[in-house]
């Protein structure tokens, strides 16, 4: 059975937790990932002895394994390690297994390596049998990883992962999935730990991958990257190190060698770049005469230059850049007339949200580079994506939604009030701009503010132009406007037709609002009758990730079409998120296993503390029972309802018996004292031996034998709900057994796939009326007293103050 990939995730990011502590998070991904890495090939080479990847004797995991325990396992794990890299012609790992200061002395240092090791011991990390048609599983584990390490190691040490969403968007905006040749060139002069490279390889449409080039200066995250490739499947690529600006390592003589793309995410404005270079560059990026040179004091111009000098001549590169790069003065305003107004290399500038990267909060940008036919390039296309993304955590993150946005936008080229426009060549050489290539200046912000209307506040009613702001209510939904507004006794101003309180019902009441909705239901019938074939016809062999390519692509085209009060972007955020959470690993499990819905009871985690093992645990209940593909609560809704209910009901009677019980404990505490009771306890025993003791018609007679009655029927009612437990355990484990493929297949589409996004589309529905009600409801409550009405409280409040003061003595003097 395959491994589902959020439940390899919880299991790598829980292997940190035995280093965790000891060190910063900069430092203990490095053990984390070697031993991932060794566990990966390891795998590999016993599925396949012709794996490109040599393992000696000695140097596999399960040699690993073998060493638990051991008082020498630091020193033994650094061997394997040399040896391995050795037979390989690989770089020595960073990470030293010995390390006593990192690891701990004696057998805290044995606990903990062996407690590492043990993590990737676990059955379902068989990572030679969990790969798709076009699944990176390791490689995105390793991604997934390398995210939390940067997170955690913070501003200063986490520069070496550029977030995925990002480097998603620049390989489509590179358009790479026309790429179908291996012989295709990709370079990053500042690979980091190689995401762009991977992430643009992945667009592409090669079967045989593409040519990979890179250059790093960090010598440790050299070896990061080379790792990041093979755990990719990726094990041609040259990656090599070195600082790019004063030695690039790819080059014959003085000569750079160029690539047909290039992607970069280079460090912003690093100072002192230069070095002992020459203001007149050997490699012939820059010089006084013709480029300009960039100000030692930042070095972005000098990354933007070499990107642009190693393009060939039908070259496109994407390179993230700080904002500075579009406005600054001086030399950097220079170099920008001469690749802007002499040789047109850019073609579009996409400006980012803030606070996406690690290492640093400043907005940035992504400049597009072509040199195809650049001569006679009209201009440049401007996006302002700046106002799309979610926060996430202490960062800032780009939403599926906002990279389909952006790269829709992008291939349209249409321009798109507030957010996207074509700017000429002229435009941005006149006087005004003079090659200021600021997106403010091209892409107007649209008018949010708050207009407050003076009159409004002085004499009442609401102001036309607060109601139009609200426009794109009106133009979906025609007759709203009128059902929540009406004229009111002062000329050209309004007021509500309805009460504040009865907004959201005169919303879902009106009949625009109820056509909306049903479009919006429409919409998402026919997106499901569309994908009816794929979802029915999905068998072992898929290919996810295209597939839900397509699922993106068909719903954004069929909610388009109808003006709708949801934008269409939301729906395909919902669907992808969904995507992300769930129909992800059911599509890789179809893949590997087909229709199978296998049932198993989750057991507990080994206490680490202790390290035993605990107690295995038995299903006594519907609830104990786990199904990854098919979730039980499913097949128990569809078959056993009524079985169900019946232990529902008798859960709301146990309920209902202990409230009574409560009550009556409560109602009567003076007879529950324990001090009355033998040894102070209260149980049947002691109840009855109490009740022996006292008057039989007496009132705390009475009252504790309600209570040993009502004990009884919440015993009995107790037994009863166990026995239907049971029953209901062992119907749904025989149904499982029974269960057809075509049983499956049904359940999972329409009770599992489509009924969950279908009510993730109705809380965008729900949202929307919600919005729209708290858009109202504010109208009216900045309006909804005057000056003078405030100025009378006012006045009120003085009198009634004054009169309290003169009766408590006071008087003004």
């Amino acid at each position: 059975m395959a491994i589902k990939k959020s439940q390899l995730y919880s299991t790598l990011w829980k292997s940190c937790d035995e280093l965790r502590g000891s060190m910063d998070a900069s430092q203990y991904k490095d053990y984390v990932l070697v031993i991932l890495f060794l566990k990966y090939i390891s795998d590999k080479k016993k599925a396949a002895p012709d794996y490109i990847i040599d393992i000696p004797e000695g140097s596999s995991f399960d040699d690993l394994v073998n060493l638990k325990g051991n008082k020498d396992i630091g020193e033994k794990i650094n061997e394997a390690l040399d040896a391995l890299t050795e037979a390989n012609g690989m770089d020595r790992f960073e990470a030293d297994f010995n390390d006593e200061q990192k690891l701990g002395k004696g057998k805290d240092k044995v606990d903990t390596l062996s407690n590492l090791i043990g993590v990737f011991q676990d059955a379902g990390l068989n990572f030679s049998n969990n790969r798709a048609n076009d699944d990176d599983l390791i490689g995105d584990a390793y991604e997934y990883l390398m995210k939390n390490f940067a997170t955690e190691s913070g501003k200063s040490k986490g520069q070496f992962y550029t977030p995925s969403e990002v480097s998603r968007l620049m390989a489509k905006l590179l358009d790479l999935s026309k790429v179908t040749s291996s012989q295709t060139t990709i370079n990053d002069p500042t690979c980091g730990s190689g995401s762009l490279l991977l992430r643009a390889q992945a667009e592409t449409n090669s079967p045989e991958g593409v040519s990979i080039f890179g250059q790093e200066k960090d010598n440790a995250t050299v070896g990061l990257c080379k790792m990041n490739m093979i755990l990719h499947g990726v094990v041609d690529a040259d990656i090599r190190q070195g600082d790019t600006l004063r030695s690039p390592r790819f080059r014959e003589g003085t000569e750079l060698d160029t690539y047909d793309y290039v992607v970069a995410n280079p460090p912003f404005s690093v100072s002192s770049w230069m070095g002992s270079g020459q203001q007149n560059d050997i490699y012939g990026r820059w010089s006084i005469d013709t480029t300009g040179v960039p100000p030692e004091s930042v070095g972005d111009y000098a990354f933007l230059l070499h990107i642009i000098k190693t393009l060939n001549p039908t070259g496109q590169g994407a390179v993230i850049l700080p904002h500075g790069v579009l406005f600054r003065g001086g030399a950097e305003a220079t170099i920008r007339r001469y690749i802007v107004g002499t040789k047109h290399y850019i073609k579009g500038i996409i400006g980012l949200p803030p606070n996406l990267f690690y290492g640093t909060g400043i907005p940035a940008c992504i400049l597009i580079l072509d040199k195809r036919d650049a001569e006679n390039r009209q201009g440049i296309f401007f996006i302002d994506a700046k106002d799309g993304f979610i926060k996430d955590g202490n960062k800032n993150r780009l939403r599926e939604q906002d990279i389909r946005r952006i790269v829709d936008v992008w291939n349209a080229h249409q321009n798109v009030p507030h957010y996207a426009r074509f700017v000429t060549n002229e435009e941005i050489a006149n006087e005004k701009n003079d090659y200021n290539l600021n997106i403010p200046r091209y892409i107007a912000a649209e008018d949010k503010e708050i207009t407050q209307d003076i009159s409004a506040h002085l004499k009442g009613g609401l102001p036309p132009h607060d109601i139009e702001q609200m426009h794109r209510y009106w133009e979906v939904c025609p007759t709203l406007r009128d059902a929540l507004f009406e004229p009111s006794q002062r000329q050209d101003y309004y007021q509500l037709r309805c009460k504040p309180d009865d907004i959201r019902q005169t919303v879902e009441q009106n009949d625009s609002f109820l056509s909306q909705r049903n479009v919006f239901l429409h919409s998402f019938e026919a997106w499901t009758d569309r994908e009816h074939d794929l979802f029915y016809g999905l068998q072992q062999g898929i290919t996810p990730k295209l597939l839900i390519a397509r699922l993106g692509s068909d719903l954004l085209d069929i909610f388009k079409k109808d003006a709708s009060l949801v934008d269409a972007y939301n729906v395909y955020d919902q669907l992808m998120n969904y995507w992300a959470e769930t129909m992800q690993d059911d599509f890789y499990l179809i893949d590997s296993d087909g229709w199978k819905a296998t049932l198993y009871v989750p057991q507990p985690e080994q206490k680490k503390k202790s390290g035993k093992q605990p107690k295995a645990k038995v299903a006594t209940s519907i609830d104990d029972l786990a199904c990854d593909l098919l979730p039980v609560s499913i097949v128990v809704n569809e078959y056993f309802a009524d079985d169900l209910s019946a232990i529902e009901q008798k859960e709301e009677e146990k309920s209902s018996l202990e409230d009574e019980h409560n009550s009556l404990v409560e109602d009567n505490e003076q007879y529950f004292d324990e001090e009355r009771f033998a040894d102070k306890k209260i149980n049947k025993q002691t109840i009855n031996k109490r009740i022996k003791t006292l008057p039989a018609d007496g009132d705390e007679a009475k009252v504790l034998h309600q209570w040993g009655s009502l004990k009884d029927k919440i015993a009995e009612v107790n037994k009863k709900i166990k026995e239907l437990n049971i029953a209901l355990l062992d119907e749904t484990r025989k149904k499982y057994d029974t269960l057809t493929e075509d049983d499956i297949r049904r359940l999972v589409i329409e009770k599992k796939w489509i009924a969950s996004l279908s009510q993730r589309l109705n809380e965008e529905m729900q949202r929307i009326s919600q919005q729209i009600t708290t858009d109202v409801t504010s109208l009216h409550d900045r309006y909804a007293e005057t000056l003078p009405e405030i100025d009378n409280e006012i006045e009120e409040l003085e009198k009634k103050v004054a009169e309290s003061l003169k009766e408590m003595g006071y008087t003004n003097k």
